[in-house]
């Protein structure tokens, strides 16, 4: 039987080589969803939980306090931080709806400057625990091999610790402060969402679209920000909502304990733990800061529930 030409094996080759690029391009285009659909997803997933979108109202308009009060403190009807010594420990009424402190100052509007305090250090502790826990968890889930073993042993030795105590350690080398506890809360919350975003890649990189990206020559830094964290991003959105409630708790234990804010600031875990004293006495000073504190932690807890219900294939069909 006759050879064919070296010339004409050479063009079958290019030929399969360029059907094979085609089908890999097909590949990519076709399996990732949309962000919109995502994004519609969560809010369908919010607005048919009744409980989740009064709880997104919640957050919306304690938000908004939060940032009125930072550009316009005039709008309280007290100043949250002065002392008049004659009213101290006056029990709830009409001119001080939440009560006053030893010192005086009206408890609600410390309660809504407060707010700042909170909402800054919950938000600003989960940017910081989700961007590198989800670049080392990428990574890990990635790679593989010893890269994979040596990150999932750190974060399994900082998950052996509790967190609150592995915060307060942090604290007790950087020093007290709302910034040290930002830096202390997002640390230790990092291994939960590395390990989070590991199993997910574990799953999702062996996909046909990420082998497609592969052949036709994308780099590993480019295949996980382009093929693979979107495909990981509801896992990531649902934990950082609930992680934000953990981080207002953290923040409210170390508050608390007098490690986070320092006089005059107003924070709710610290107005708690300066009523603790006074708890038979003056009971509004523990009760209200504390009702702040469940209700916002509540509300963020239960509209997790709302994306992670928007996000469920099995609950949407429900």
């Amino acid at each position: 039987m006759a050879k064919k030409p070296i010339s004409q094996n050479l063009k079958l080759a290019s030929i399969d080589i360029s059907l094979m690029d085609d089908q890999a391009v097909a590949l990519l285009e076709a399996p990732q969803d949309k962000p919109e659909s995502m994004w519609r997803d969560i809010w369908e997933g919010i607005y048919s939980n009744k409980t989740s979108l009064i709880s997104l109202a919640f957050i919306v308009l304690l938000g908004l306090v939060a940032i009125g009060t930072k550009i316009a403190p005039g709008v309280l009807p007290y100043d949250p931080f002065q002392q008049n010594l004659s009213i101290a420990l006056q029990a709830p009424s009409l001119a001080h709806w939440c009560g006053t402190d030893q010192q005086g100052r009206d408890i609600f509007c410390r309660i809504l400057v407060g707010a700042q305090i909170s909402l800054t250090v919950g938000f600003s502790a989960v940017a910081i625990s989700l961007v590198i826990g989800v670049i080392l968890g990428a990574v890990s889930g990635y790679r593989g091999g010893a890269t994979d073993t040596i990150i999932m042993r750190v974060m399994d030795m900082m998950l052996a610790i509790p967190s609150i105590l592995l915060a307060i350690a942090i604290m007790a080398a950087l020093g007290k402060g709302v910034e040290k506890a930002v830096i202390a809360i997002g640390l230790v919350s990092i291994p939960e969402y590395a390990r989070i975003v590991r199993s997910e890649v574990l799953a999702i990189k062996e996909s046909d679209y990420v082998a497609a990206a592969r052949v036709i020559g994308n780099s590993t830094p480019a295949i996980i920000m382009r093929h693979i964290l979107p495909n990981v991003l509801p896992s990531i959105i649902v934990r950082a909502t609930l992680g934000i409630s953990m981080a207002i708790l953290d923040a409210a234990a170390l508050g608390f304990l007098g490690l986070g804010v320092q006089p005059p600031l107003a924070e709710w875990g610290d107005m708690l733990g300066r009523g603790r004293s006074e708890i038979f006495r003056a009971p509004w000073l523990m009760l209200y800061p504390g009702l702040a504190i469940m209700l916002t932690v509540l509300a963020f807890n239960l509209i997790g529930n709302g994306i992670r219900d928007g996000l469920d294939p099995k609950t949407r069909k429900r």
